[in-house]
C-alpha cells in the first residue's frame, strides 16, 4: 500500500477578493520507505503540499488518501487523533517545547498514546542514544547545539513509529556540515524504522539524497524523478 496517494487535488486561497490557486490538479503516489523531496522556487506550493500530506490543511477538491484513509472523510477530531498515531514531523525551527529536557519532549507524543510507562521509558531512551544524544536527555532545547535540536526532533518525529515523517525545510538553520549530518541520521533512521520521510526543501544536499523527487512550479507538478528502485530505496 502506498503511503500517500493524491488524485485531483486542488487548493485556492483567498485574498480579499482575489483567488490564489495554491495547488492545481494533483496526482501524486508517494512510494513507501523512500526519502522523498517536493522542490520548487519560492510560491510553488510546496509548503501547501506538504500541509495537506501532513493533514494539517484540507483540499478544496480531489482525495487525499493517507495510510490507505480518506482524509476528507475524517471529522476534525478524528484527524487529529490520526495524526498523533501516524504521523510524525520535523520543523526547520525544531518546534520543541522549551520547558522541558530532550527526553521529555521526544516523549510528549507517547502521551497522548497511553503507552505504559516502562515501554515508553524504554521508547525515549532508544530513540536518544539512536540520534546521539543519550547523554544530553535532561537538558532543555536551550542547553542545545542547532543540530542537537534537529536530533532531539528526529526522535520525537519517530517516537510513535509512525508510517510516514514530513519535514518542512529541516536543514534550512543549520550550518552546511551540520545539515548534511542531519541528512545522513534521517536517511538513516528512515531505513532502520522502515518509514516513509517526505520533505520540502531547497537545500541541494538534501535533493541529492532522494530516492524520489516531485518538482512543483506555479502550483502544479512538473516532473517527479524515480531516482532509485523500490528494493533498493527500502534496502
Amino acid at each position: 500500500m502506498q503511503p500517500v496517494v493524491l488524485n485531483q487535488v486542488g487548493k485556492t486561497y483567498h485574498l480579499d477578493t482575489v483567488a490564489v490557486p495554491a495547488l492545481v490538479d494533483i496526482n501524486l503516489e508517494i512510494r513507501p520507505n523512500c526519502f522523498t523531496v517536493i522542490s520548487g522556487p519560492s510560491g510553488s506550493g510546496k509548503t501547501t503540499l506538504l500541509n495537506i500530506i501532513g493533514c494539517i490543511d484540507r483540499p478544496d477538491s480531489g482525495e487525499v488518501l493517507v495510510a490507505g484513509r480518506d482524509i476528507l472523510a475524517m471529522t476534525d477530531n478524528d484527524l487529529s487523533d490520526f495524526r498523533a498515531r501516524h504521523l510524525g514531523f520535523i520543523f526547520q525551527n525544531f518546534n520543541l517545547l522549551p520547558v522541558l529536557s530532550a527526553y521529555e519532549n521526544v516523549e510528549y507524543p507517547l502521551l497522548l498514546t497511553k503507552m505504559p510507562a516502562a515501554e515508553r521509558r524504554q521508547r525515549v531512551l532508544g530513540l536518544l542514544e539512536a540520534v546521539g544524544l543519550a547523554d544530553r536527555a535532561q537538558n532543555r532545547p536551550g542547553q542545545l547545539s542547532g543540530g542537537q535540536r534537529q536530533r532531539v526532533a528526529i526522535a520525537r518525529a519517530l517516537a510513535t513509529a509512525p508510517q510516514l515523517v514530513l519535514a518542512d525545510e529541516p536543514t534550512a538553520n543549520l550550518d552546511s556540515q551540520t545539515g548534511a549530518a542531519i541528512i545522513a541520521l534521517m536517511r538513516s533512521m528512515q531505513r532502520e524504522h522502515h518509514v516513509s520521510f517526505v520533505f520540502s526543501s531547497h537545500d541541494p544536499q538534501v535533493q541529492a539524497e532522494a530516492d524520489d523527487a516531485i518538482f512543483l512550479r506555479d502550483g502544479r507538478i512538473t516532473h517527479i524523478e524515480r531516482r532509485t528502485p523500490l528494493k533498493d530505496a527500502a534496502a
